[in-house]
């Protein structure tokens, strides 16, 4: 049976991107207008105001450093919108990879932690009678702040995640199908991975030392202030580290006993962990290096912990980096 020359030279195209449907529309309103609190406080603090800031509070301390802060705030959380657009928009299938990656990337490790501790601060709060705040002897800020904040961080973290897995399925979904036997390593990228995970273990042993009471480490102005929440805070990021080292180990390392496990789950967790230790242990490295009191300065060994944290981080992710690039090929 032959085929006719029409149908011999015929080429099929490619369906066009599908246009976002209602479900999709309302994840990213709903990712837009969580940010809209957040945005508009800093930009009230920025413009000097004091709703929220109670008088006494050491924000008021050093305006010039937190008008700075607060303004890359606003850019930060500005960015969650545009990527709420990106990712929802025919267009936005364009974008390179990276742009779109990275910042997700940092997104997920920056939220995953508040959306996880958050809500165990809340159950926290109704065991022992104290607030979801950090109890600091001297005020910082009104306790609906936190709620309000942290709500809006939380809603961002559900909204902005779910759209970047419709988006990433969509575009990338068949990187992570099969098992792990098929995702190939370098000995490159085996060799920076097990470095990462060398140095994600002090970070993570640090943090579970701080959660359980241990006070190694730790500065005479933070152990005075310590609180269930900070206990509970702590313990989460031991946790992300764990998980971070255990999904990127099980990912790129070709460790026999997980050949036959599927990618997705150590794909997910090596995303999540190595972005909470390198994006938090980055920012709580830079809010070492701002000007405060002598007596309120961090303690070597935790500048320490949060400069680690974010190099092991880094190099945890240049290996699933490095695992996504070889399956795409």
């Amino acid at each position: 049976m032959t085929q006719t020359p029409a149908a011999s030279t015929q080429v099929r195209t490619p369906a066009p991107p599908l246009a976002p449907g209602r479900g999709v529309r309302a994840l990213r309103a709903v990712a837009i207008a969580s940010c809209l609190p957040y945005i508009t406080l800093k930009v009230v603090w920025i413009a000097d105001g004091r709703i929220g800031v109670p008088d006494g509070s050491t924000l008021l301390e050093h305006r010039t450093v937190m008008a700075v802060v607060n303004s890359v705030s606003v850019l930060l959380d500005g960015a969650v919108v545009v990527l709420a657009l990106l990712l929802t928009q025919t267009w936005g299938r364009r974008v390179p990879a990276w742009l779109i990656g990275l910042p997700m990337w940092a997104a997920t490790g920056l939220l995953a932690p508040i959306m996880t501790g958050y809500p165990l601060q809340l159950a926290g709060s109704l065991i022992d009678g104290s607030r979801p705040a950090p109890s600091n002897s001297e005020p910082f800020l009104a306790t609906w702040v936190f709620a309000v904040v942290y709500s809006g961080f939380i809603l961002q973290g559900l909204t902005l995640g779910t759209l970047f897995v419709l988006y990433a399925r969509r575009r990338w979904g068949h990187l992570w199908r099969g098992h792990l036997g098929g995702a190939g390593t370098t000995r490159t990228a085996r060799a920076t991975v097990a470095a990462g995970v060398v140095l994600a273990l002090p970070p993570g042993v640090m943090h579970l030392l701080w959660a359980t009471g241990s006070t190694a480490g730790l500065g005479a102005d933070r152990i005075a202030e310590r609180s269930t929440d900070f206990h509970l805070v702590e313990g989460v990021h031991a946790l992300f580290a764990v998980v971070a080292v255990v999904g990127t180990s099980l990912l790129v390392l070709r460790l026999r006993a997980a050949a036959r496990l599927s990618a997705k789950i150590p794909l997910a967790g090596a995303w999540v962990g190595s972005g909470t230790l390198g994006c938090w242990g980055g920012f709580l490295f830079l809010t070492t290096l701002m000007p405060t009191d002598p007596d309120q300065r961090a303690a070597g060994p935790m500048v320490l912990t949060y400069a680690v944290s974010m190099v092991a981080g880094l190099l945890l992710l240049s290996g699933v980096v490095s695992v996504l690039r070889r399956r795409a090929a």
